[in-house]
């Protein structure tokens, strides 16, 4: 996917970008699209010393279009989660489900809804529902959009410049490298944080069968 859409920045350029950054971070079921991966890439081949560099894309100008979709992209995740909110919160206890549990999510955001929102942007999957679960959690609109802010600077800028440094390197010539390098980082957290509830739901059984 990422190949296609290289061969086709030349034809459509920074809105074809754009478009891209927003549905990931905004639309639940493009969750799949590249982004970690995408901003790099990009940022080496807009990078004149890169080999086949892409002439017409500005740094500058992607930088600034991509911090902007990915900003709007969480916008539109927030106000998604907000529209189902009060359904979610209103339902009456069940096996699965349970109010408290809606609480503590509330009260985790409210404290440290920065480092759930930033730390979600570098991570695949987690940016594109975090937002949402904030605007379900009801974290405070206020707090959301100045992290949401920074976060998408944060995340866009570092990454994109990150590749735009590396094509004056020898790793230009390793990209395909470095790129798996970098999506293995991504989902490194992930894979942790499943493995943890894993071990912890195993421990938890053990426990459970242990007192019977």
């Amino acid at each position: 996917m990422l190949d296609y859409i290289i061969d086709k920045l030349p034809q459509y350029g920074i809105f074809l970008l754009f478009l891209i950054i927003f549905a990931e971070t905004g639309i639940l079921i493009t969750f799949f699209l590249p982004g970690d991966s995408l901003l790099i890439t990009v940022g080496m081949f807009a990078n004149p010393e890169m080999p086949n560099h892409i002439k017409g894309l500005d740094i500058f100008h992607v930088n600034i279009a991509l911090v902007l979709a990915a900003i709007i992209g969480d916008q539109l995740g927030f106000f998604l989660g907000t529209r189902v909110s009060d359904k979610i919160w209103d339902r009456p206890d069940g096996r699965l489900y349970k109010r408290k549990y809606m609480e503590e999510a509330h009260d985790f955001y409210v404290k440290h809804g920065a480092l759930a929102i930033i730390g979600a942007r570098f991570i695949p999957v987690m940016r594109t529902f975090v937002p949402f679960a904030a605007g379900v959690a009801k974290m405070p609109y206020r707090n959301f959009v100045f992290w949401n802010i920074v976060g998408g600077f944060v995340w866009v800028t570092g990454l994109l410049w990150a590749g735009y440094l590396l094509a004056k390197t020898p790793l230009v010539n390793s990209i395909d490298k470095v790129i798996l390098v970098v999506i293995f980082v991504s989902i490194l957290p992930l894979i942790i944080g499943v493995a943890k509830r894993w071990m912890k739901a195993r421990r938890d059984a053990a426990a459970e069968a242990a007192s019977k």
